[in-house]
């Protein structure tokens, strides 16, 4: 019967978790921003597809009547 010293269980347990380490990391997809590019993860083609609807072109319509209404008010009170 052989004994496993103190040094070679800490030996495998260090290669076993690297082994498993490395194996998950290439596993996993991710995004990652490289240089400023923001690239896609390894299962880009299986991800859903995200639809936004066509919105009006200016965004801030409300925005705006409630500016014109405010100053055609101002000019009628002057």
């Amino acid at each position: 019967m052989t004994r496993i010293t103190k040094k070679q269980r800490l030996t495998g347990g260090a290669l076993l978790t690297l082994i498993i380490g490395s194996t998950l990391a290439a596993a996993t997809g991710c995004q990652s921003s490289i240089n400023g590019q923001t690239l896609p993860s390894a299962y880009y083609l299986q991800d859903d597809v995200q639809y936004f609807p066509v919105g009006p072109e200016f965004k801030l319509s409300r925005e705006a009547a409630a500016l014109q209404a405010a100053r055609a008010e101002e000019k009628a009170n002057r």
